[in-house]
C-alpha cells in the first residue's frame, strides 16, 4: 500500500504543479483504491476500477461546466495510476514504479513531445510507421529456420539485419535533423553511418563546386565518414555475432585510430576555415521500403555466395565474397559474414577478417569517388589515407593470426 501510494503522489505531483482538478491527493487515492481492489482479489480490483472511472466521469463533467474542455489526458493518467495500484496491490513492484515514472515523463514531456511532432513531416511519419510495420508485422509472420535444403537462406534471421540496418538510418537521420546544420565535417560522419560512398561522393562534389575552397574541410569529413564506416561495421559485428568480434577487433581499431588522428593532425596543422553550415548531404527520407528491400536481397545474395564459396573454396572463397560485397554494401558483406558464422558455416575468425576485408573494400570504391573532385591536393591526400588504412588494416589481421595461429580453423 505504501508504494500504490508513493506512485500516485509522484504522478499526481506533475499535475499538481500544473494547476489540475485532480492533483496530489486524487491521484494518490486512486492508486491506494487500486491497491486496496489488488489486495481483496481479482473481483474487488474491478470494482475498484469501475469506481475510479465513475469519478472521471464526474472529473470531466465538472471541467465541461466549467468550460474548461475535458480533461482526456489526466483521465488516462489517473485509470494509469488506479491500474498500478492494483499491481501493487498484488505484489508487484518492478512494473508498477516503472509505468509511473513513465507515466509522469509523458506528463511532464508535454512540450519537447509536442514540438518534434509538430516537426515531423509527411516522409518522416511514413517511414517510422514502415519501419515499425517491418518490425512487428513482417517478422513475426515470416517462417522460422532455413527454407532451403542448403540451409543459405533463412527469412527471420536475414529480416532481423534489414530491421537493424533500417534502425540505425533512422536513428541517424533524426540525429542529422537535429544537428547536421552545424557543419560538414559532423554531417560527413553521419553521411557515413548509413552510406560512406555517398557521403564522399558529395563531399567531393561540394569540393568541384566550390573550386576547391574547402579542400581541408572536405578531407577531415572523408577521414571522419570513413571512421563512421568502420564504426557502423564493428557495432553491426559486435551486435550479431559478438563471437567474430575478437578477430577483427584490432585491425578495424587500428584503422579507427587512423582516422581520428588524421583528422585531429590535420586540423592542429592547418587553420580552420569557416566552412558554409547548410547540411552537405541531403537525406530526403530517413526510410523507405526501396531501400529496405534492396538490402535484403543483396544480403541474402552475399549470404548464399557465401555458403557456396566455402563449400567450394574453402575460406578464400568466403573472403572473395566479403571482398566483392564491399565494393557495394560494407554493410551487406559484414552482415552476411555473420549470419554464416551464427549458423556454424565458418568460424568466427573467417567471419571477422571477412568483415575486415569488407571494411577495406568500401575504401578502395571511394578512390573514384574523390576523383571527381578533380582535385590534385585532395587526391593525393587520400592515396595516403589509403596506403595507411590498408596497411594498418593488414598488420591488425597478422597479428591476430600470429596471437590466435588457430582462429581462422573450423
Amino acid at each position: 500500500m505504501a508504494l500504490a501510494l508513493s506512485v500516485g503522489l509522484f504522478v499526481g505531483l506533475e499535475r499538481e504543479r500544473r494547476g489540475k482538478e485532480a492533483g496530489l491527493r486524487t491521484f494518490g487515492f486512486a492508486a491506494l483504491m487500486g491497491g486496496l481492489g489488488g489486495l481483496l482479489g481479482e473481483s474487488y480490483a474491478l470494482l475498484s476500477l469501475t469506481l475510479l472511472g465513475v469519478l472521471i466521469i464526474f472529473l470531466n463533467l465538472q471541467t465541461l461546466r466549467s468550460e474548461k474542455g475535458t480533461e482526456l489526458t489526466t483521465s488516462a493518467a489517473l485509470l494509469v495510476t488506479g491500474f498500478t495500484g492494483v499491481l501493487c496491490g498484488q505484489g508487484h513492484t518492478l512494473t508498477p514504479v516503472a509505468v509511473g515514472v513513465l507515466t509522469a515523463a509523458l506528463l511532464a514531456w508535454k512540450q519537447p513531445l509536442s514540438g518534434f511532432t509538430l516537426g515531423l513531416s509527411e516522409a518522416e511519419l511514413r517511414s517510422a510507421i514502415l519501419l515499425a510495420i517491418l518490425a512487428f508485422v513482417i517478422y513475426p509472420a515470416l517462417p522460422e529456420g532455413s527454407v532451403d535444403p542448403w540451409g543459405a537462406v533463412e527469412p527471420r534471421a536475414a529480416w532481423i539485419t534489414v530491421i537493424l540496418i533500417a534502425g540505425i538510418g533512422f536513428v541517424n537521420y533524426i540525429l542529422w535533423k537535429i544537428y547536421g546544420a552545424h557543419g560538414i565535417e559532423l554531417g560527413g560522419f553521419l553521411g557515413g553511418l548509413v552510406n560512406s560512398s555517398v557521403a564522399v561522393s558529395e563531399l567531393s562534389a561540394r569540393v568541384r563546386e566550390t573550386a576547391g575552397q574547402i579542400i581541408d574541410v572536405a578531407y577531415r569529413s572523408i577521414l571522419l565518414a570513413t571512421a563512421a564506416m568502420l564504426l557502423r561495421n564493428t557495432l553491426l559485428l559486435a551486435i550479431l555475432a559478438p563471437g567474430a568480434l575478437l578477430p577483427a577487433a584490432l585491425p578495424l581499431l587500428l584503422m579507427l585510430a587512423a582516422c581520428g588522428l588524421l583528422t585531429v593532425f590535420q586540423r592542429k596543422t592547418k587553420r580552420v576555415k569557416e566552412t558554409p553550415q547548410a547540411p552537405l548531404i541531403k537525406l530526403e527520407s530517413p526510410f523507405s521500403l526501396k531501400s529496405a528491400l534492396t538490402f535484403g536481397l543483396f544480403f541474402l545474395a552475399l549470404q548464399v555466395a557465401g555458403v557456396m564459396a566455402q563449400r567450394f573454396l574453402g575460406q578464400s572463397g568466403v573472403y572473395a565474397v566479403s571482398f566483392f560485397g564491399g565494393l557495394f554494401s560494407s554493410s551487406s558483406a559484414v552482415a552476411a559474414a555473420a549470419a554464416l558464422y551464427t549458423k556454424g558455416t565458418i568460424s568466427g575468425g573467417v567471419a571477422g577478417v571477412g568483415a575486415v576485408i569488407a571494411s577495406l573494400a568500401s575504401v578502395l570504391v571511394n578512390f573514384p569517388l574523390v576523383l571527381q573532385a578533380r582535385e590534385d591536393k585532395l587526391t593525393k591526400r587520400f592515396i595516403w589515407v589509403i596506403g595507411i588504412i590498408l596497411l594498418l588494416g593488414v598488420i591488425g589481421v597478422l597479428i591476430q593470426l600470429t596471437v590466435f595461429p588457430g582462429m581462422t580453423q573450423g
